[in-house]
């Protein structure tokens, strides 16, 4: 176990109308295609249809809102300047790739709220894992994972305790999730309703967060690169329905202590493009900007505990790192050269 791991507080022993035909094309298109660490895939829509998301709420929705209404804010938090409660940091540094923005900046743009797709029928809500993916959770066990504390209830599974790590390590892969928030909301503490994450080789972070109800800085909502890059669009369902992760990640490489290439990640949020090819900068981290530190180019990822029971179901891996022999790499991109014939 790496020395990261070592740090880490891991718990102990104790598309609307499709068809279901087009519905099964699309999820293997997405089986098979975008671009991930030189293999040829595009990210083609429509993997949040295949999960029945439940009843749509009855009450009135106004969008997210200031989780701290109404109470005291966290020491440095502020509110965005366009009146519309996000909440947010101003004293933090500068985001060398975006300098406009600092992190968790309150008056970055959020990104569009887009209702997703439902499913078309009962039978578009049948479909597992692919034949060639490791199931990491099906309902049964967390036998895939390191001895912990979460909860297996009515075949999800509900955090507990603390982080839920791998036992096995991956580098490039598709990772499959979905997830969802507490209803009714259940936090330790204001702003911290629905608060977990995917941490990618327990470095690089995409976030779970019920950023349906609050308004958080837009590099901390739902789906971003964690206090890096906000998601594309915000398509989250309410809390007590499922949402759905599909993430198509690239592990950085590293020549020595020096990185060459940076992580990237495509990923779909309830069928919907929320990232492609987004470069990840560096490990997450809170109010700061960590540069790469150099690890293996397989280690375990884990999902967060943060103090709320959110759920997960349906969890699956298919590891990339061998599929590069079969990819399709157009010339002239830098490593293959163009020639004529």
């Amino acid at each position: 176990m790496s020395s990261e791991h070592e740090r880490l507080k891991i718990a102990g022993n104790s598309g609307a109308g499709d068809s279901v035909d087009t519905a099964m094309s699309r999820r293997a298109f997405l089986q098979s295609s975008a671009t991930v660490a030189g293999v040829s895939m595009m990210a083609g829509g429509g993997a949040g249809v295949w999960s029945a998301a439940g009843a749509k709420p009855a009450r009135a929705y106004s969008g997210p809102r200031n989780p701290y209404e109404g109470l005291e804010m966290p020491e440095g938090m502020v509110l965005s300047e366009d009146g519309k409660g996000t909440v947010g940091f101003k004293d933090t540094e500068r985001l060398p790739w975006a300098p406009q923005w600092r992190k968790h900046d309150p008056d970055r743009p959020w990104p569009p709220i887009v209702t997703p797709g439902e499913p078309c029928c009962p039978d578009a809500a049948a479909f597992g894992p692919p034949e060639d993916a490791i199931t990491l959770f099906d309902g049964s066990d967390t036998d895939m994972w390191e001895p912990n504390e979460w909860i297996i209830e009515d075949g999800e599974l509900v955090a507990h305790g603390a982080h839920l790590v791998t036992r096995d390590p991956y580098g490039d892969c598709q990772l499959h999730v979905e997830w969802s928030a507490p209803d009714p909301p259940s936090a330790e503490r204001p702003g911290n309703q629905g608060n977990s994450g995917v941490r990618l080789m327990s470095r690089y972070e995409i976030q779970i967060y019920d950023t349906y109800n609050l308004r958080s800085y837009p590099d901390g909502i739902a789906g971003a690169v964690y206090g890096e890059t906000p998601p594309m669009v915000h398509p989250m369902r309410p809390p007590g329905q499922w949402n759905e992760f599909d993430i198509l990640f690239t592990a950085p490489v590293f020549e020595g202590d020096e990185v060459t290439k940076p992580g990237t990640v495509t990923m779909l949020f309830n069928g919907l493009l929320a990232h492609y090819n987004t470069v990840i900068h560096g490990p997450v981290a809170y109010r700061s900007i960590r540069p790469y530190e150099r690890h293996e180019p397989k280690e375990p990822f884990f999902l967060e505990y943060h103090g709320n029971p959110v759920r997960f179901r349906n969890i699956w891996i298919r590891p990339l790192d061998d599929l590069r022999e079969h990819a399709v790499v157009p010339c002239g991109n830098g490593d293959i050269p163009c020639t004529s014939t």
